[in-house]
């Protein structure tokens, strides 16, 4: 439990050389301090006391505000107990119910993923949740927005070091924590003055290329399997993101039959909300001709019955990717590739042919959907003619 200790705070004199007395409030070895408002010279002080001494003029009257406050403190610790954090404390004081008072960051972080979930930003909420999980389990409790800090921060971060995991997952937390501290921010949950990531940089490491050559698609694609064996299936899965313009295992999962109109698949992507229109040239036809769901999917991958973009399709999704990047991976070594490609990899390989292929870098961007340059200027202009993606999509997959 928190106790509260009045003393005078000679750390540091102010301007007409008097020094605060404050109230010093410690939990399990964390100090935090609330003024009084009263200053004094430091020699009306009495140390053993706690008070000020009789020598001050209005020594009685501070005196009696100081205990009414120190009460007041102790009365407001006790009614918290085992749900102390400074910023409850704070409220309380303030006159506000402690059942108001300011979520610690794991309360509020809990709040804004239960609406990422009601707008079916699946994938988002599943970051957040993993992030959160993780900064929890680091501190092994609850910790306030205040608490939150610089040091706090950068434990945590030699901590993930030391677990071994990579610096492009380690950036991945702390994108999804400052974001919540953001968005905490905003609702006026805690001060500017406390936010800890102006000192901390979110480095992302350049990764290794991920894509394979021409000459690898050929070759997988050439591969002896038999019809309808998990390795057939997980290439298929590959080949038609490729000969689809790169699209995404998720994406390409939630096709159905309406979003094929004529000789082309229209779909929105899940993940930027982009409308995509991609040419639906004979090789992918084949492919989803391989497969004929009977159901409203084009792959035998979600059922009918399923809520789109809910958790559980999101663990259904999950599941499928990872199993399918089991089976690349035996195809790679199979294949002597110099990679073990995944579900990604077409997307990584689509781009490269097309680059290798001397298409602009703008051009390759509008095929996968992606901002290329400055945002701002992107939106005055105009979007690259359908055929022109078409003629450099054909290109590239034959």
């Amino acid at each position: 439990m928190a106790n509260v200790k009045t003393i005078l705070d000679t750390r540091r004199a102010k301007s007409d050389g008097n020094y605060n007395i404050i109230y010093r409030i410690t939990h399990f070895k964390k100090v935090y301090t609330i003024n009084s408002g009263y200053s004094i010279p430091k020699l009306f002080w009495d140390a053993i006391k706690n008070e000020v001494s009789s020598d001050h003029p209005n020594a009685k009257l501070i005196n009696i505000k100081l205990f009414e406050e120190h009460y007041k403190i102790q009365h407001a610790l006790l009614m918290l107990d085992d749900q102390f954090t400074i910023e409850k404390l704070k409220m309380m004081l303030d006159g506000k119910s402690s059942d108001k008072a300011v979520d610690t960051f794991e309360v509020f972080a809990n709040k804004l993923i239960k609406q990422m979930l009601d707008a079916k930003r699946t994938g988002n909420a599943i970051a957040y949740q993993a992030a959160v999980n993780r900064l929890i389990k680091y501190c092994g409790k609850e910790v306030s927005f205040e608490e939150l800090n610089y040091e706090l921060l950068d434990g945590f971060i030699h901590h993930l070091k030391a677990s071994g995991l990579k610096q492009n997952s380690i950036a991945s937390y702390l994108r999804s924590i400052r974001a919540i501290y953001n968005k905490a921010i905003k609702h006026k949950l805690v001060g500017r003055a406390y936010y800890p990531f102006s000192d901390i940089t979110v480095k992302v490491e350049k990764t290794p290329s991920r894509a394979i050559s021409k000459e690898a698609i050929i070759k997988l694609n050439r591969m002896d399997l038999e019809v309808n064996s998990a390795e057939w299936q997980a290439l298929q899965y590959f080949m038609l993101s490729f000969y689809l313009r790169g699209i995404s295992f998720t994406d390409m999962a939630y096709l159905k039959h309406g979003n094929i109109c004529g000789n082309r698949i229209e779909y929105q992507r899940r993940k930027t909300h982009k409308h995509y229109s991609v040419k639906l040239f004979s090789p992918a036809k084949e492919i989803l001709n391989n497969f004929r769901s009977n159901g409203d999917y084009l792959l035998p991958i979600l059922s009918n019955s399923i809520t789109e973009d809910s958790v559980e399709a999101k663990k259904i999704l999950l599941q499928w990717i990872k199993t399918t990047n089991k089976y690349l991976k035996r195809l790679s070594k199979q294949a002597n590739l110099p990679i073990s490609i995944t579900t990604y990899t077409a997307r990584y390989t689509f781009a490269q042919v097309a680059k290798q292929l001397r298409y602009s870098n703008e051009m390759i961007a509008e095929a996968l959907g992606h901002e290329y340059g400055n945002k701002t200027t992107n939106i005055y202009l105009d979007s690259f003619d359908v055929s022109k993606l078409d003629e450099m999509h054909k290109n590239v997959i034959f």
